[in-house]
């Protein structure tokens, strides 16, 4: 990638922050303004950058992370500490599930730092901030040296891009607008696959494969964050061999697929899916992360000697590593290489439906109903976005079509990023309808967001489960706690409150089912379906879950 920005000498250094970004494809900005970072926030509204002014910093976090997702990369602005330390969270998150995200703070000029002042904001010293988001980030830099700046700003964002991972920039508020000597020509170097690690490696694998009696494919989130699905489509048809997905990976591609079988979730998943895949002597893992939550809280019974595991930080074959061998080269050689599987392969569970969704008008809603009633309404362009707990356990039964999204953060799990995530996703892709499926209680940590749907008229469907409080960890913790409960609140009047959009009380699957198609059919702004569940119900999912994993949160400590 070549930068066209001129080499007069006439840009400054917020100017040519503004033009990178840009140049990676970055459209849309989300964060809070404050006094250090005023200055650069003006710059920004007068480039044709659109900014998103949120709610709270860690909701611009949470949008940024959404829209990075979808649209490839994302970016959020905040003032110095309060604003910056307040987004931790949001970074955290989008750092252990790959969301490439830029982070920008303003901070004190340098020289207000003169003799050590105590401004307002500070935390200790005045590098405390970046200090803590250097552990957060995949990198970062101070842009407080005219000379070093542009190039900074270059290494910092192609690391972003290269790595998928957030960064952070920070920009002391009297070097906005200064002008280095030179703005040299960026060339950015594109990483290289060894070529003979490479060829190696798809030889090993392809060999692998053809001599396998039943291979099976398991994709995760990397091969969406890294643009592969039609090369990893592509791969699975021209050889046969059947697809599963971990749940970080829910949605890589479209769930109707003839040679997909489902989630392999451990002994959380559909059994047919978790045999198949456990006695598979190939298990090609493509973009797949161990985590405690792919793996059905440890209940995954994976062979490392029966897998190729395939990431874009190892590539492991059996007991051979590979170094310096990219996901996107590896995979790409498989293709161009052909894989000729032994035929034919053990039947697959491929074959799956879904019973077709009879309604019970007057009966109780229950979770599990509501999620078939919502299966049958997706649509291509469906961006389905699911908060931790029940929310996202139950929203994993739902069949994602064409090039449905289907985002989570399923791996760290924040509770609350699902609103704010909308608005990300919603800027990102204007012409998508969103569907948020969350919990009261992550609700009501950043649920204000819709206030921002209402201001852009949004057309996002909020599906809220109100089971007044904390359903997973009062099933993780039996017992009457005070501490899993949250005040009940009247979400359905929320549009009246924020001036605009529509709210449903629903207590029925005929309310759910007129609520839904009534929310659905409006174009004008959200809605916000209040969807009020009996305290104890909980998907099958979460039954599973909190079965395996009680006896760990509940244990006490002897001697």
């Amino acid at each position: 990638m070549s930068s066209p920005i001129p080499s007069d000498g006439n840009l400054s250094i917020g100017q040519y922050l503004i033009q990178r970004l840009q140049d990676y494809g970055i459209a849309d900005l989300f964060g809070i303004p404050g006094d250090y970072v005023l200055s650069f926030y003006t710059m920004l509204e007068e480039s044709p950058i659109n900014t998103v002014g949120c709610t709270r910093e860690d909701c611009a976090g949470f949008a940024a992370d959404a829209y990075a997702r979808i649209h490839g990369m994302g970016a959020l602005c905040v003032t110095y500490c309060v604003g910056g330390l307040s987004v931790c969270n949001s970074i955290a998150g989008a750092y252990a599930e790959k969301s490439p995200v830029v982070l920008i703070s303003g901070s004190p000029g340098m020289r207000e730092r003169i003799h050590n002042p105590l401004l307002h904001h500070m935390v200790r010293n005045f590098r405390t901030q970046y200090d803590v988001f250097e552990k957060l980030c995949v990198a970062g830099a101070e842009l407080n040296d005219p000379l070093t700046a542009f190039h900074e700003i270059d290494r910092v964002l192609a690391a972003c891009q290269r790595f998928k991972r957030p960064v952070y920039i920070e920009i002391p508020r009297d070097m906005v607008h200064v002008c280095p000597a030179t703005a040299p020509l960026f060339q950015q170097p594109q990483p290289q696959s060894d070529s003979r690690a490479l060829a190696e490696a798809t030889e090993e694998a392809a060999k692998r494969i053809e001599s396998a009696r039943q291979p099976v494919l398991l994709l995760g989130v990397e091969v969406h964050r890294f643009g592969l699905q039609d090369v990893a489509l592509e791969l699975a048809e021209s050889t046969g061999i059947p697809m599963a997905a971990t749940m970080l990976g829910k949605g890589v591609v479209a769930e109707t697929h003839p040679q997909y079988m489902g989630l392999y979730e451990g002994a959380l998943g559909r059994e047919e899916v978790t045999k198949y895949v456990e006695s598979s002597d190939c298990v090609i893992m493509l973009g797949t992360f161990m985590t405690d939550i792919n793996l059905g809280i440890y209940t995954a019974e994976l062979d490392i000697a029966d897998c190729i595991y395939a990431t874009s930080e190892e590539l492991r074959i059996r007991h051979h590593h590979y170094h310096d061998v990219r996901l996107e080269d590896f995979l790409g050689e498989l293709v161009r290489r052909g894989v000729n599987v032994r035929s034919p392969l053990p039947k697959a569970p491929t074959d799956w439906k879904k019973t077709p969704f009879q309604i019970q008008i007057d009966d109780p809603i229950r979770i599990s109903r509501m999620i078939d009633r919502l299966d049958e309404q997706l649509e291509d362009d469906t961006i389905v976005i699911a908060d931790i707990g029940d929310a996202l356990f139950a929203s994993t039964e739902l069949t994602t079509r064409g090039r449905t999204e289907f985002l989570s953060p399923a791996y760290y799990t924040s509770m609350g990023f699902s609103v704010p995530a909308a608005l990300g996703a919603q800027v990102a892709r204007p012409e998508a309808r969103v569907v948020v499926v969350v919990g009261d209680g992550a609700f009501q940590m950043t649920g204000m967001e819709v206030s921002n749907f209402v201001r852009r008229q949004m057309p996002v469907i909020v599906l809220l489960l109100n089971n007044g409080g904390y359903g997973t960890e009062r099933l993780l913790h039996p017992g009457e706690f005070e501490f899993n409960d949250v005040h009940p609140w009247q979400y359905h009047q929320l549009p009246a409150l924020l001036g605009g959009g529509t709210g449903y009380s629903v207590h029925t699957e005929g309310d759910f089912d007129q609520a839904l198609s009534a929310a659905w059919a409006d174009t004008t702004g959200p809605s916000i379906l209040n969807i009020q569940l009996d305290p104890q119900d909980c998907s099958q999912a979460l039954e599973r879950l909190a079965a395996m994993m009680a006896p760990t949160v509940t244990q006490k400590n002897e001697g």
